[in-house]
């Protein structure tokens, strides 16, 4: 199974994402509303969910829930484009150390919290597809939410992008 510890953001967040502008361009694919979470931990291939669940129920016991905020407007970074999600980095944290021993090693870089709208492919016109999706970053956006659980989702990759389901919910503070 290909899995990842996730955590969704509400309604009203979601319909703020929705209404950021979306324009055709040459080489990007727009993800979709069953698509944006904010992910704490990608963990790749793993034989079943059972060692993920068993590593991260004492995390999720101990952390209460958290506040959510989304950043001020999206951002072009790394060839996409992101809600920034703030308020994440110790929950994220406490996931890293819980599952540190379980998939693939936790990257490199510190942890940053978003949402991801949109994906250059990079072997379609990189240079003026960067250019059109800077264009289209920048848009405002606001909204906090709560946090109260965490997901262990299982990630199908398609044509049109990965289908994911979530394969156990984990409430904060229990």
């Amino acid at each position: 199974m290909r899995l990842f510890v996730a955590v969704w953001p509400c309604r009203d967040i979601v319909t703020q994402l929705a209404a950021v502008p979306r324009p055709p361009i040459a080489g990007v694919r727009w993800t979709t509303e069953d698509q944006w979470h904010v992910t704490l931990r990608f963990l790749g291939e793993i034989d079943g969910a059972e060692p993920v669940l068993a590593a991260l129920e004492p995390a999720a016991t101990a952390a209460a829930p958290v506040a959510a905020t989304l950043g001020s407007a999206t951002s072009f970074v790394h060839g996409m484009i992101w809600a920034t999600v703030e308020g994440l980095d110790l929950l994220a944290g406490r996931v890293i150390d819980a599952t540190a021993a379980l998939g693939a090693p936790p990257g490199p870089r510190p942890f940053r919290g978003h949402i991801t709208l949109a994906r250059q492919n990079q072997r379609e016109q990189p240079a003026a597809t960067r250019r059109a999706l800077r264009a289209a970053a920048g848009v405002a956006l606001s909204g906090t939410w709560t946090v109260e659980a965490l997901e262990v989702v299982e990630s199908q990759l398609h044509s049109r992008g990965a289908r994911y389901r979530t394969v156990a919910r984990l409430p904060l503070g229990r």
